[in-house]
């Protein structure tokens, strides 16, 4: 189990080194590129089997207890050590991950974006995987700050070279923003670890803020919630988001939503509610506050986009859905309840599988219209995907009704149990201003299901004899094999939550306690 966990984070490394060498003679293929993209596919699915394996070997009867774990000093000076683990928070994070990566790599093999050298497309998107998965892995918050960084240069460069129009703009964008961010995080992780003698994670929750005055929670709280709200995207802290989403290649969206946005909220839940609970005591009705209004302004942007005329782009359209979204998980977050946390975590795993699928689909479309945007698409008529390509709509309206939160798929429950976290939220703070929260979230919920409705009727629905002859393929064999795992997890998790919410629950009862539980 330890070797599985230090392979898993390492051996993306060392397979983005590999991609930059000549493929040997036997391995070419037919050309070095196909012999490269190969290789991205084969390391993803190695590293999605070892994740698997990990999985099976977890003991399912403590999810609580960190597992897997290695601890090696690395930099006696500042007690700084090499310290890695799992446990039912960070497993499923570190799971969909790992096959959200093999995905787009299996999809890139067959429709790579256009832009340079394959070899450094591969490199960079395994240099990003092992960034995301170290980030759920490490237990120490110098290493955490490290992981958290080391997407940023790779992510940048798939926007920059690999991007769409204004893709210059869009990631410097990004990378401003995020890089502006984490500077104030890198503050507020010093602030605990110089205060308290230890960066060690799992020794800061289980000493749960006792050795951190009120002033120094408050301020790291507020240093380090700066940070993680700009990758979650929180409003008004979003605005990169969209034109990245925008500017970015297919499975560039896809990571950017399904992996790299749950490392901001990942952050909340294992640093700030365990190390700084009064800090975070303080601030949970602030940022109650502005995740309320990012799901209400998320959904009305959307609703903007959506709108005939307004020349509303689809993949900028699930862009801000996502910030609608993540101010779901913000709120349970906020609400410092087990039940809301658990929502919270849900809803991560839940919007990286559909919003991933969404991306997908909407990159499908582009390639076979030539645009994503919706009045074009629409046209006179609507695209009639149900009667031009019936299998490309419909995996479209399945992916809208899971994003809408429908009974039954994955996207319910964890709005659900954020919403209720609101409802009571924890001792001390105002329920009055959390039972507005869960209104506004609930409205939130309603425009939602308006927006979404409206993408489905114009893009799926119409008569395609009426429009201009168009030759539409429908969803071809590498497309249905990178979309179906995640239509087929929305069901299970939608079904049966009980695969994910048993392993979180015990870890977040115990996370919230301060390591008692």
């Amino acid at each position: 189990m330890q070797f599985l966990l230090a392979f898993i984070v390492v051996a993306p490394l060392l397979g983005a080194a590999a991609a930059l060498l000549p493929p040997p003679p036997g391995l070419k293929g037919r050309g070095p590129e196909q012999a490269v993209l190969r290789h991205g596919v084969t390391v993803t699915g190695v590293i999605l089997a070892a994740a698997i394996a990990l999985t099976l070997g977890f003991d399912h009867d403590a999810p609580s207890r960190f597992q897997a774990t290695t601890d090696i000093s690395w930099i006696q000076a500042l007690n700084v050590r090499i310290h890695l683990g799992i446990d039912g928070i960070s497993l499923p994070l570190l799971l969909m991950t790992a096959l959200l990566f093999f995905l787009c790599a299996l999809y890139s093999y067959f429709k790579l974006p256009a832009g340079p050298s394959p070899k450094a497309f591969v490199a960079l998107l395994l240099v990003l995987e092992s960034g995301t998965l170290a980030t759920f892995a490490v237990l120490d918050l110098l290493l955490f700050f490290l992981a958290f960084e080391m997407v940023l240069i790779p992510m940048y460069f798939l926007i920059a070279r690999w991007g769409g129009a204004q893709r210059q703009a869009a990631a410097w964008k990004f990378i401003l923003y995020t890089l502006l961010g984490s500077v104030v995080m890198l503050l507020g992780l010093l602030l605990i670890g110089l205060n308290s003698g230890t960066f060690d994670m799992v020794a800061l929750a289980s000493d749960n803020g006792r050795g951190l005055t009120h002033t120094t929670q408050l301020l790291a709280v507020l240093a380090i919630g700066i940070g993680l709200a700009v990758k979650t995207p929180m409003w008004p802290l979003h605005s990169w988001l969209p034109d990245a989403h925008t500017a970015a290649p297919t499975v560039g969206s896809v990571l950017l939503a399904g992996v790299l946005l749950k490392m901001g909220t990942y952050g909340f839940v294992r640093i700030l509610l365990p190390v700084t609970p009064d800090g975070m005591a303080t601030f949970a009705p602030y940022l109650g506050a502005l995740a309320a209004i990012g799901i209400i302004y998320g959904s009305l942007a959307c609703l903007a986009l959506a709108r005939k005329g307004n020349k509303g782009d689809l993949k900028r359209l699930i862009a801000y859905s996502s910030v609608g979204h993540m101010g779901f998980v913000l709120l349970g977050i906020a609400s410092m309840t087990p039940t809301g946390v658990n929502g919270a975590l849900f809803a991560n795993i839940a919007h990286g599988l559909i919003t991933g699928l969404l991306f997908f689909l909407v990159g499908a479309l582009k390639d076979r219209y030539g645009t994503a945007d919706l009045d074009t698409l629409a046209g006179a008529t609507g695209a009639a995907l149900y009667g031009r390509a019936p299998r490309l709509g419909a995996f479209l309206a399945f992916a809208a009704v899971a994003s809408l939160g429908l009974p039954g798929l994955a996207g319910f429950w964890g709005e659900m149990l954020a919403l209720f976290g609101a409802f009571d939220p924890a001792e001390g703070l105002s329920r009055p201003a959390f039972l507005t929260f869960m209104a506004m979230g609930a409205f939130g919920t309603l425009l939602t299901a308006a927006y979404l409705l409206v993408v489905v009727r114009r893009v799926c629905m119409g008569d395609p004899k009426a429009g201009p002859e168009l030759v539409l393929a429908d969803i071809q064999r590498y497309e249905f094999a990178a979309w179906t795992p995640l239509v087929a997890l929305t069901v299970l998790a939608g079904l049966w939550p009980a695969v994910l919410l048993g392993l979180t629950d015990p870890a977040v009862q115990k996370l919230l306690a301060g390591g008692n539980a």
